[in-house]
């Protein structure tokens, strides 16, 4: 039900596009006509420090702030409030974020109009006390790809939950279909992914449930290039790659599994809170 956005402030992209932040206007508009809420995932684009996310919260809330499609979590306490991703987030140490997210920091969001629910990505093991003690509302895992860190690795998705129900911090597993960079990053075949037909992306799915989260992510969409796509995908090949399908299925198998495994998350969560 939500899309998550990656996010650079205007004037701003990564290495291989172009400034985007012209274009969200658009998203939220089309997200709308299909009921579909869109929240904000932050970049780490040059320079970014708890003082430049400190205006880049408050230039998203004053110009998207009010649109319909404005993705609000209504938290435990019953406030409905804005939800950002902060994608590599120990970039910047944790005593910055903490003047930012913590109720007594220097230039604190917290209880005035721009309080969020922020969420971390962890990584590294060590990254959950940071993420404590940065002030993070949570954390999410990302990486699609099981193993590679030790947020993505299923088998530790329990322990960090405890660890976060303890600290009263939200835990968003991430998820994905399958993963491949290897048209990007040559050296990267170890982190490879086979798809298995689609019970790669179930497994996945199943140990993220197992854990009784708030929110599942999943790193997807339209990463073509990583091998995380659920769009429909027919065969395709060009004079330098060979994109992935899903034959003998569907072009739509991983769209059906996401709205099945979404439905399936939405009765799994009102038997947890009975």
């Amino acid at each position: 039900g939500v899309l998550v956005l990656s996010w650079y402030p205007p004037g701003l992209a990564d290495d291989n596009e172009e400034p985007s932040d012209s274009l969200v206007p658009f998203i939220l508009d089309a997200a709308h006509r299909y009921a579909i809420k869109v929240a904000f995932h932050i970049q780490p684009y040059k320079g970014r420090d708890d003082h430049t996310v400190h205006e880049n919260i408050k230039y998203i809330m004053d110009k998207y702030g009010s649109h319909a499609a404005f993705y609000k979590y209504k938290t435990s306490t019953g406030r409905s409030l804005p939800l950002f991703y902060i994608y590599d987030s120990y970039l910047t140490p944790a005593e910055s974020w903490a003047n930012l997210l913590t109720p007594s920091g220097s230039h604190s969001l917290r209880n005035t109009a721009y309080d969020a629910v922020f969420i971390a990505l962890l990584v590294e093991e060590g990254h959950k006390h940071d993420i404590l003690s940065a002030g993070y509302d949570g954390m999410y895992t990302y990486f699609a790809s099981n193993g590679f860190s030790f947020g993505s690795s299923h088998q530790n998705w329990k322990a960090i939950k405890t660890f976060c129900d303890s600290n009263n911090l939200m835990f968003i597993p991430s998820v994905g279909p399958g993963y491949i960079d290897t048209s990007i990053r040559p050296w990267n075949n170890h982190n490879t992914r086979n798809r298995v037909n689609g019970k790669y992306y179930e497994t996945a799915l199943q140990a993220a449930l197992t854990v009784r989260p708030e929110i599942v992510s999943i790193t997807s969409f339209n990463e073509w290039h990583e091998g995380t796509q659920i769009e429909k995908a027919v065969p395709k090949k060009t004079l330098t790659r060979l994109y992935l399908d899903y034959l003998p299925h569907q072009p739509n198998m991983y769209l059906e599994l996401t709205r099945r495994w979404a439905e399936h998350f939405s009765k799994e969560k009102e038997q947890w809170l009975m």
